[in-house]
Order: C-alpha cells, then sequence, then structure tokens
C-alpha cells in the first residue's frame, strides 16, 4: 500500500515509516497539519495515518477539509487521547477508524490492511432498502438518486446492516462482523456509527431507515415511513 504518515513526533513517525516499508509499504511522512493536508491532497495513497495533535492544522480539521473537498482516502487517526467522546470527534470529522497511543504495531498493520481492503474491490452486489442503494464494490452510496458520502467503517456497518435487512442484529454481531479486534472494542462503540449514519442516510431525508431494536440492537426497515 501507499501510506502517508503524519505525525509530529518525528521519532514515532520515522519508527513508523521504517517499519511500515520493512513490510513492504511504500510510505512518505510529514510531521505538521499544513504539509499533511498538502500532501494528502496531492498525493495519491491508499491510507493516510493522521495524528490528531498537530501543530498548524489539527489532525480533525485536516480530515475535514479532506472529506468536504471530497477526497475519501481511509484515515486512521492517532491520538495519545482516549474515550468515546474523543472517538466520537474522529468519527464526526470523518476518520475511518482510532488508534490510541501507545499502541500495538502489530495492531496498527492489522487495522492498516483492514482499511486497505475496505477500499478495494469487494465481490458484492448492490444492496437496496427502498430507494437507499449501496454498492460496496463501488464504496457508493445513494438515496433517491442523492450521493451520500461514508467513511469506509460507515460503508461497512451499513453493508451489514442491509445484508440482513428485515432482522435485529446485535451490537456484538456488528462488532464481530466490521471491527478486526472486536473482543477489545467496547460494543457501544456501533452507537456512534449508527448515530453518525443516520445523519447521514435518515435525517436529511425525513426517513428512518435505522431502527433501534430495544434489548437486542437495530433493524433496518424499508424506507416507506417519516422519521
Amino acid at each position: 500500500m501507499r501510506i502517508l504518515i503524519v505525525e509530529d513526533e518525528a521519532g514515532l513517525a520515522d519508527s513508523l515509516r521504517h517499519g511500515l516499508s520493512a513490510e513492504g509499504h511504500l510510505v512518505d511522512a510529514v510531521h505538521d497539519g499544513h504539509r499533511g493536508l498538502e500532501a494528502a491532497l496531492t498525493g495519491v495513497y491508499d491510507v493516510i495515518v493522521l495524528d490528531v495533535m498537530l501543530p498548524g492544522l489539527s489532525g480533525y480539521e485536516i480530515c475535514r477539509r479532506l472529506r468536504g473537498l471530497g477526497q475519501w482516502t481511509p484515515v486512521l487517526m492517532l491520538t495519545a487521547k482516549d474515550g468515546e467522546y474523543d472517538e466520537a470527534e474522529g468519527l464526526d470529522a470523518g476518520a475511518d477508524d482510532y488508534l490510541s497511543k501507545p499502541f500495538s504495531f502489530v495492531v496498527l498493520l492489522a487495522r492498516l490492511r483492514a482499511l486497505g481492503r475496505r477500499r478495494g474491490p469487494a465481490a458484492a452486489l448492490p444492496l437496496r432498502a427502498g430507494d437507499l442503494v449501496l454498492d460496496p464494490a463501488a464504496r457508493r452510496c445513494a438515496r433517491g438518486g442523492r450521493e451520500i458520502e461514508l467513511t469506509a467503517r460507515e460503508l461497512s456497518v451499513l453493508r451489514y446492516l442491509m445484508a440482513n435487512a428485515g432482522q435485529a442484529v446485535a451490537k456484538r454481531d456488528i462488532l464481530d462482523e466490521v471491527w478486526d479486534f472486536p473482543g477489545d472494542t467496547d460494543p457501544n462503540i456501533v452507537e456512534v456509527y449508527i448515530s453518525s449514519l443516520r445523519k447521514k442516510i435518515d435525517a436529511p431525508f425525513g426517513r428512518r431507515t435505522i431502527v433501534t431494536v430495544h434489548g437486542t440492537g437495530y433493524r433496518i426497515d424499508p424506507d416507506d415511513g417519516c422519521a
């Protein structure tokens, strides 16, 4: 994969660059927010590893600007912070995954491989729920012909729900299907992604496609009703 690292700790950036290069990846590294944004916009990358706390522009701001400009390269955010609110902020900014420092290099590699797989083609037919259409192979989502931008993780969560349309799906089932290390992940993180999906695929259209099934999880229903 071609990977961009935006990390202001030069030692960590160099360590990651050398480690990822040894694994056969092509790696570029920059150390401030402005250069990171420029590199992300002008280069062609499979994954961006983006620190949150950067001089110039924060990782959150870089991610927001990329998504606002229609640049949807998968982003893995690195941060010394921890907690669901920090994760939610990163996801709201458009990040696809989140890893708190200190982290295992083995775990980082697995997360990057997963993001790379989600970006690539998949042997999957388009899924439909009323006028909501999801094409996992093309990484495209639309409702009534209007394009909806989803992160790689949001797309994977929605794909699993739509593949089981009409059935109640537990949060743990979603974790097991979508996350690479579900046993180490708080199931409540699923709620963050469900909330984000509802803001994108339901709220702007006055629909209620993702329904909460109390005591179980969530269900995709035909979208012929109003929210």
